[in-house]
């Protein structure tokens, strides 16, 4: 792990015990550079039948509740960290949105049919005013969501996430390791594949860079 943020082969090595079809598994361990499936050659993301989501109800920025179902139409760019993440969440949000940017300068009508999202595994921390703070300084678009240890304990096992609080109990000074694993949904909500980000095990490669995101937002966003 870099960061305590576990890297995509290690997160998909773990999603089989979360009932994912073996078949997206294996696409997700053969992932290309630019985050799709490295064949090139099936217009389907390597997340395609997954079973990865399901409805919530959680608290954003603002401090309303939000619904999965809201944004039934759209696109979900979904990403699961913490604000107080040292290294890993903050430049993979700042290089995903940085992407989305670019797709929203060149594609904006495309754009506006994808909603960004990040989802806090540290509930504790993450209050919808810390959250406020931390989102707008990636992208106005961006929501963040919160919420009780409950119901982040439960959407984390709908979407595939693992994570886990290091540190002594009661502590306020403590880091959460979590599964590395941005996602793209459809309109539907159904997953679609891995939004790519820099691997830490190969370090002479920038799987993440802001002009990899665009390209799969480019290839996927219909």
């Amino acid at each position: 792990m870099a960061g305590l943020a576990m890297n995509k082969d290690a997160a998909t090595s773990a999603l089989p015990l979360l009932a994912l079809p073996l078949l997206a598994l294996l696409a997700a361990c053969n992932m290309g550079a630019d985050g799709n499936a490295s064949s090139g050659e099936s217009e389907q993301g390597e997340l395609t039948g997954a079973r990865i989501g399901a409805p919530f109800t959680l608290t954003n920025q603002n401090g309303k509740p939000t619904r999965w179902d809201e944004y039934k139409g759209q696109y979900r760019l979904v990403y699961f960290g913490y604000t107080y993440c040292p290294d890993v969440c903050p430049v993979d949000l700042q290089r995903i949105m940085q992407g989305f940017a670019k797709f929203e300068k060149q594609r904006p009508a495309l754009a506006a049919k994808v909603q960004p999202m990040l989802i806090s595994v540290d509930p504790q921390r993450d209050t919808p005013a810390v959250l406020k703070t931390y989102v707008a300084a990636f992208h106005p678009r961006l929501i963040g969501l919160t919420g009780t240890k409950e119901q982040i304990a439960r959407v984390a096992k709908d979407f595939a996430v693992i994570f886990n609080a290091e540190g002594k109990p009661g502590a306020t000074d403590y880091l959460v390791s979590h599964s590395r694993t941005p996602y793209l949904f459809d309109g539907d909500g159904k997953p679609v594949a891995l939004v790519p980000v820099d691997d830490p095990g190969t370090p002479d490669v920038d799987e993440g860079t802001p002009d990899k995101v665009l390209a799969f937002l480019d290839k996927w966003i219909k």
